[in-house]
């Protein structure tokens, strides 16, 4: 039975952008690999296959870089199709004058020039790639496309956004005095609540006991909390997704990360776990 993998093949003219498209997709989950010949695609789907789920979102980039292994390709792409129950090819192009532009700001050398010809090997690149050009399910120009906007026409073609759960989230709880975690995207501070370490029989467990939660939440004070931070963090989320965030990291920080912190953490994380891909890490409970 062939395996459902999401796999797409990234090709185009040099300079059109295939490294900054492959970094998209690689921010977003995509197993990614640069620059494979072509002579090994079914060779590489077949280890996607047999990795049993591991690896079931593929982004490969192949190219005139390949040199006369490119040609190969089309051989390949038939033995794909007996892998895989389906692909995608995308084709990156743009204008001649905006290539031989970048390559003059980059100054990099095109693969295929002779002597610094540039334009030569442009217009020798468009006559090899014509025919993968032609079996291309989207074609991209990004003559006059900003990175950005490159990004939302990859998220919308090729990325399923509508799906929330692409989202990453992680729920961190800390403790200020161990220092704040500089990777966070939203921090919070909930040294103002109740705190459990003042009383004995509960100064020795941690939030993630149901004991220690109760009390933290018995309190007028940290029900109203809750409610608005949730209802924020809930109205934040889509927007990030809106904005092509792949990955966004949630702290939540008392004075020692022990106890207040992990309540809300663990009770944040509940929140968010049946919409989103969420994990969570009481970084200091245990310190």
């Amino acid at each position: 039975m062939k395996e459902q993998l999401d796999f797409v093949i990234i090709t185009g003219m040099s300079g059109a952008g295939k490294s900054e498209t492959v970094k998209i997709f690689e921010d977003v989950g995509f197993f990614c690999v640069d620059n494979l010949p072509p002579a090994l695609i079914s060779k590489f789907a077949e280890l996607c296959r047999q990795s049993k789920g591991e690896i079931n979102q593929v982004a490969l980039v192949v190219d005139i870089r390949g040199g006369d292994f490119f040609d190969n390709l089309f051989a390949e792409l038939a033995k794909l199709e007996n892998i895989i129950t389906n692909y995608r090819i995308l084709f990156l192009e743009a204008e001649t004058e905006t290539l031989i532009n970048r390559f003059k700001k980059t100054r990099r050398r095109h693969p295929l020039a002779q002597q610094g010809r540039i334009l030569e090997a442009i217009n020798l690149e468009r006559e090899r790639l014509e025919r993968i050009r032609g079996k291309a399910d989207k074609i991209i120009d990004t003559t006059n496309l900003t990175p950005k906007e490159l990004k939302k026409r990859i998220q919308e073609d090729f990325i399923e956004k509508k799906n929330e759960k692409q989202l990453n989230l992680s729920v961190l709880s800390f403790g200020f005095k161990y220092g704040v975690p500089l990777d966070s995207d939203l921090m919070f501070d909930v040294r103002f609540l109740p705190n459990p370490h003042y009383v004995d029989s509960l100064r020795p467990l941690t939030g993630e006991d149901k004991r220690v939660q109760d009390y933290v939440l018995k309190w007028p004070i940290t029900q109203k909390f809750k409610y608005k931070l949730f209802d924020m963090i809930k109205f934040l989320i889509p927007q990030y997704i809106k904005e092509g965030k792949s990955h966004l990291m949630i702290a939540v920080g008392c004075t020692g990360g022990k106890h207040r912190s992990v309540t809300l953490a663990e009770k944040l994380y509940q929140e968010l776990k049946n919409e989103y891909n969420v994990l969570i890490e009481h970084r200091d409970s245990n310190k």
